[in-house]
């Protein structure tokens, strides 16, 4: 960072964006946008992904809602004239393969002269790797720099839920599948230590049973059937608005929300690890 910048910050794809002063002004793709809400930096609006249509999507909204964010639609096809209107002074957005942002057009970022930081969500990094580099972020845009009170009892309150995972996840070594529903005759079965979170729940003890072999990185897609050849113990189904729920496919099967894409924080995670804990003990 040069000495005319007050800002910058290297993101994970290398790129090193700066300005003058600290942003205040933030627009995110709504799940960095989630979670920068959940480590004390309010988002002045929100935007979705190729998945997400006119309404912002409840199972991704987290703390947005009750914080009155503004939601702008898909990014792809973000309204350049609104989002100019909202003056950002940053865009915050989630990376994949750590060389593009996910969910908007970095040439929008470019038109408005506007800085674009880009963290990484996939699986080169490990789930508190990740949370670390959202956490390092919000203390740049002007977060306490010892997270405040409000983050150390996030923490610990995701220390928390690992560890009662940890135990209950001993207890019962149950089977866990998550998958994403996509209609009556298809479903995406996930690959689990292609997931940050799925690997982090795999540490904790959790038994995660894998799809087996197959195209896809991610995901193995095949019919419902060969979910219920899995015999799974415990579902993590795709809780977003685009996913089926797997409610007459898999019978008998017990099933809990899963939000692959969970906003990137402590307070966040606490809340998903706990739920999979209930769901392993019935």
């Amino acid at each position: 960072m040069s000495g005319t910048k007050a800002w910058g910050f290297t993101d994970d794809r290398g790129a090193e964006p700066g300005a003058a002063r600290v942003p205040r002004r933030v627009v995110a793709y709504v799940r960095a946008g989630a979670a920068m809400c959940d480590l004390g930096v309010t988002p002045v609006a929100v935007y979705g992904s190729g998945h997400d249509g006119d309404v912002l999507d409840p199972a991704k909204e987290g703390g947005l809602s009750a914080a009155a964010v503004t939601y702008l639609g898909p990014g792809r096809g973000i309204d350049e004239a609104r989002l100019r209107e909202l003056r950002p002074d940053v865009l915050v957005d989630v990376t994949y393969d750590g060389k593009s942002p996910y969910a908007l057009d970095e040439a929008v970022a470019e038109r408005l002269g506007v800085p674009l930081v880009a963290l990484s969500v996939g699986n080169e990094l490990t789930l508190p790797a990740i949370l670390d580099r959202f956490g390092a972020l919000a203390v740049s845009l002007g977060a306490a720099p010892d997270g405040g009170p409000a983050a150390e009892g996030s923490s610990a309150a995701l220390r928390a839920a690992e560890d009662e995972l940890r135990e209950v996840a001993a207890r019962t070594g149950l089977g866990v599948l998550a998958l994403s529903g996509a209609g009556p005759d298809q479903v995406h079965l996930a690959r689990p230590l292609a997931w940050p979170e799925l690997a982090r729940l795999a540490e904790l003890g959790v038994r995660l049973v894998d799809p087996g072999p197959g195209p896809g990185a991610n995901w193995l897609t095949g019919d419902w059937d060969r979910a219920a050849e899995l015999r799974p113990d415990l579902v993590l189904f795709d809780s977003r608005a685009h996913a089926t729920a797997p409610d007459a496919a898999l019978p008998g099967v017990r099933r809990t929300p899963w939000n692959p894409e969970t906003p990137p924080s402590p307070a966040a995670y606490a809340r998903f690890f706990r739920t999979v804990a209930e769901a392993l003990a019935g």
